[in-house]
């Protein structure tokens, strides 16, 4: 009798566990799915200071990596301290002047935003960010250099009608913020021009 009552509770306990964590998985992988669409916003212009690059998606497949040698400069050259009329301690890198589309040319500038444009040091260029509609996307948390591909990633593997409209291939751009402090365990946002 005693060993009927013990299966009979540990079946009930089963049950009550599998009651209390199959929601909790399902609302887990529910918001996964969620956060995997972008969310739209309207956004208004902005200026961004710093250094810039022509590239391409194919050049950073090969060793010059220009993209990845823009953010040793950011921080070997201290790029960051000698921009003046910094906005806010985040680090925006803007993609413009597409050629084409993600195959084509485009320029990559790495920096801040800036409150005004004065004074830009040499060897540094102000972009103006339009306003305009985005999508956003933010990455999953892990180390930098793999979120911000599989970001990327996503928005290519986008449908036009979950984007909310064609891609401009005007000016996009990538917010490293606070959660993106330690690169071993990132989180980026992504905004990309829609019409």
């Amino acid at each position: 009798m005693i060993r009927k009552v013990d299966r009979r509770a540990m079946w009930l306990a089963g049950i009550a566990v599998a009651i209390v964590t199959c929601p909790i998985f399902a609302f887990s992988q529910a918001k996964k799915v969620t956060e995997m669409n972008p969310r739209a916003v309207q956004q208004e212009g902005f200026t961004v200071v710093g250094i810039a690059v022509r590239t391409s998606n194919a050049q950073q497949m090969t060793e010059a990596r220009p993209i990845g040698k823009q953010w040793e400069r950011l921080f070997q050259e201290g790029v960051l301290a000698a921009i003046p009329n910094k906005a806010d301690g985040n680090i925006l890198a803007v993609y413009s002047d597409y050629a084409s589309d993600k195959d084509g040319e485009y320029t990559y500038l790495l920096g801040a935003r800036v409150t005004k444009v004065e004074n830009v040091p040499a060897g540094m260029t102000a972009k103006n960010v339009p306003a305009g509609r985005y999508a956003v996307f933010t990455s999953d948390r892990g180390p930098v250099q793999k979120v911000v591909v599989d970001v990327w990633r996503r928005v290519w593997e986008t449908q036009k009608s979950a984007l909310g409209g064609d891609r401009t291939y005007k000016t996009d751009f990538e917010l490293y913020d606070q959660r993106a402090q330690n690169p071993a365990d990132s989180v980026v946002d992504l905004y990309v021009a829609v019409r």
